[in-house]
């Protein structure tokens, strides 16, 4: 039986996180991982990370999983893939599974890792083909290059459902679509109004009331629920459709926890069934610890920051580091992870209705039933301006822990200040000079350079665009508003991609100046 002084289970980004940590220490450190490839999530995750610089904010998923693999490769862990962990015991003896071969391992500490899994809801039709996960999705598009369907229904409209939702309009898949038996939109309003402006229709306050076909999914129907979550008759909807995407939420991979005897508490604030650890994520079993959506649904940067703390504990409770050492590196990372904890969505909000900004606005009605901030609401918000010449015009309505766009300007344009989830703000007296990089670093696409009146009767209105075929200078289409309802003709200007963009190209388009401040999207083709 082969030793380790730590055996991860999971090679996401809390285990190797935590991976990287205690090998830098001496530790000899061992992953395993039943995929056939490591990084967990993360390389399913096209899009930009939100938080600040000690984060990796503006940073792709998947780029972040390539640097995660590159330091633990240089720091010396061992990474075994297509090994699936079936046991766990209070001894921190493990059992795997690879191929038809079964080993035993011993770890002076083990670390549990394995993230959280899938929720399903059922309905009539659920078990056809066709009807799939979120996550599914995101493995076929973003792993394997392979579009899921031609059209979609996406019910769920927590970050999971609004982030797949753009990458399924990114495929080239069409989004009938998005479906919600809540009130309100569950997750951050920039990526919900990303949507919104392609033309997604929002159905808040509906849910699937049966999926249609016979040896495959063909079409959907949906209806409206009253505060008890009962259908409400005559609310019927139905879409014709080849795919349903469910993204109704994740529960903890905990099994092997309860399997160790590990303390366990049902908490619906963390997901589901997780272990109780201290806080230093050692769980009820000394020697046992856990980090990531295993110990508590969050984002995956708050993962990281949780695997990277548990890594330095376990170098101390093995001895590979001295309590001053320890509690210094365990207080800077709590900093970090206590300013992904903070805003709107924090974790101790759930559940709650925000009325009010932390600055005293009032939030966008609209933004939360329809998924866009109303044409008379925007202007309510610190980072919609105007001026003359070009401009940022920041539409980020929420308090969410981000700021690429204040570090990313060169000329101080943008500022948000030392709290990390305020508003963002237009600086009155700097000259923006349309370098585009708050365009590109904005995690939520959620800033635009505008030219007001260029003198002509005509408005400039530089987008985020992430879309191919990018649209030649002179290609004439639509601008589409916030509700991605058609404002006006407007043609290309220019398209500029850099590396320095990462991949966010920078969409200019020449609109009549009384849309300046509405068209927020641009379509080649009549809407």
């Amino acid at each position: 039986m082969k030793r380790y002084d730590l055996i991860i289970v999971g090679a996401g980004p809390a285990g190797l996180s935590a991976a990287v940590e205690a090998a830098r220490r001496g530790l000899a450190v061992v992953v395993f991982d039943e995929n056939e490839k490591p990084g967990g999530q993360l390389f399913k995750q096209i899009h930009k990370f939100f938080g600040s610089k000690e984060h990796r904010a503006k940073i792709r998923g998947f780029n972040i999983g390539a640097q995660l693999l590159d330091e633990a490769d240089k720091a010396g862990v061992e990474v075994r893939l297509n090994a699936t962990v079936i046991g766990l015991y209070q001894d921190k003896e493990i059992v795997v599974k690879t191929g038809e071969k079964i080993c035993h391992y011993k770890g002076d500490a083990v670390l549990i890792a394995t993230g959280a899994a899938e929720n399903m809801v059922t309905f009539p039709g659920w078990t056809l083909p066709g009807v799939i996960g979120a996550g599914a999705a995101q493995t076929m598009m973003n792993l394997h290059g392979v579009r899921p369907g031609k059209r979609v229904l996406m019910l769920g409209s927590g970050n999971v459902g609004l982030v797949v939702s753009f990458q399924l309009l990114q495929c080239g898949c069409e989004v009938v679509a998005l479906v919600d038996a809540a009130p309100r939109v569950g997750g951050y309003g920039v990526h919900a109004s990303k949507v919104a402006r392609t033309g997604v229709p929002f159905y808040l306050s509906h849910t699937i009331v049966a999926a249609e076909g016979e040896e495959c999914v063909t079409g959907v129907t949906i209806a409206e629920v009253d505060s008890n979550f009962a259908f409400i008759t005559g609310t019927e909807k139905h879409f014709d459709v080849d795919t349903i995407c469910l993204a109704v939420g994740l529960s903890p991979m905990s099994q092997l926890l309860k399997m160790a005897g590990c303390q366990m508490e049902d908490n619906p604030k963390r997901g589901g069934q997780t272990p109780i650890c201290d806080a230093l994520g050692m769980t009820s079993v000394a020697g046992i610890f856990a980090a990531g959506d295993v110990s508590g649904i969050e984002e995956a940067s708050s993962a990281m920051i949780e695997g990277r703390m548990a890594g330095i504990a376990v170098a101390h409770y093995l001895g590979y580091m001295d309590l001053q050492e320890r509690d210094r590196e365990l207080s800077a990372l709590n900093g970090a992870l206590d300013g992904l904890r903070q805003g709107m969505f924090a974790p101790k909000n759930r559940g709650q209705v925000i009325e009010k900004t932390e600055e005293g606005i009032a939030v966008s009605a609209s933004l939360l039933k329809k998924g866009f901030v109303a044409d008379d609401e925007i202007e309510r918000f610190p980072g919609v301006t105007h001026r003359t010449g070009v401009h940022p015009v920041i539409e980020c309505t929420q308090n969410i822990p981000c700021n690429p766009c204040q570090d990313t300007c060169p000329k101080r344009c943008i500022s948000i200040g030392s709290n990390i989830t305020s508003l963002p703000i237009a600086v009155a007296d700097a000259d923006c000079i349309n370098c585009g990089m708050c365009v590109a670093s904005c995690s939520g696409q959620a800033i635009f350079l505008v030219d007001e009146d260029c003198g002509d009767g005509t408005a400039t209105v530089t987008i985020p665009y992430e879309f191919l075929p990018l649209p030649a200078e002179g290609t004439m289409g639509v601008a589409l508003g916030r509700d991605g309802k058609r404002v006006c003709e407007a043609a290309v200007v220019s398209v500029k991609s850099a590396k320095a963009y990462d991949k966010t190209h920078l969409l200019t388009m020449r609109v009549p100046k009384a849309f300046a401040m509405k068209a927020r999207f641009f379509r080649c083709e009549e809407a």
